[in-house]
């Protein structure tokens, strides 16, 4: 019997990330729900699996893997191509409205980059720069050695800064050396 307050403590705290993870991957929030369900289900009747207590890079490794199953049922096309994505953001309401404006349009303009990536390399940028992920944590998540991560990053970065979307920025907002 699956062991309900550890699935609580190790696993649904990091549900956000797992959606995050999901909506960049499906670039569908509806879809991204799917496959975070989906997830879940699989975390929690593997749960005897994680042996280390980082739940965390565990349960991204899970969807991940679930977002795969899910795109070679509902999208096998898209294996191979990517298409756009919207992605929400919110001006800072610090700033004035000029600069609340051009900060919008700058996010705006990062997400529609990031969104245009090619699956591995968006894969890798939104593990290390919006989970914050180390090199090593996304290599077991990924499948992947560390210096293929190390690469793909190098290469979605590179990629990010010659987006079309991207251009008049003075940066990409993808961070800097990890």
């Amino acid at each position: 019997m699956p062991d309900h307050a550890a699935f609580e403590r190790l696993v649904m705290v990091h549900l956000d990330a797992g959606h995050n993870l999901a909506r960049w991957l499906t670039r569908d929030a509806s879809d991204a729900e799917d496959v975070v369900q989906d997830a879940c289900l699989r975390a929690m009747k593997y749960m005897g699996t994680l042996h280390a207590q980082d739940g965390r890079a565990w349960f991204l490794t899970i969807v991940r893997r679930a977002f795969y199953d899910w795109l070679a049922r509902n999208r096998p096309a898209l294996l191979a191509r990517d298409d756009e994505s919207a992605f929400e953001s919110l001006a800072d309401e610090a700033d004035n409205p000029e600069q609340a404006l051009m900060h919008k349009t700058e996010r705006l303009a990062l997400a529609e980059a990031v969104a245009a990536l090619p699956l591995p390399f968006r894969e890798v940028i939104v593990l290390r720069e919006l989970e914050d992920l180390s090199y090593k944590e996304i290599a077991r998540i990924a499948d992947i050695p560390v210096g293929t991560v190390m690469s793909r990053l190098s290469r979605a970065r590179r990629l990010l800064q010659g987006a079309a979307a991207l251009r008049g920025f003075d940066s990409t907002g993808a961070g800097g050396d990890a």
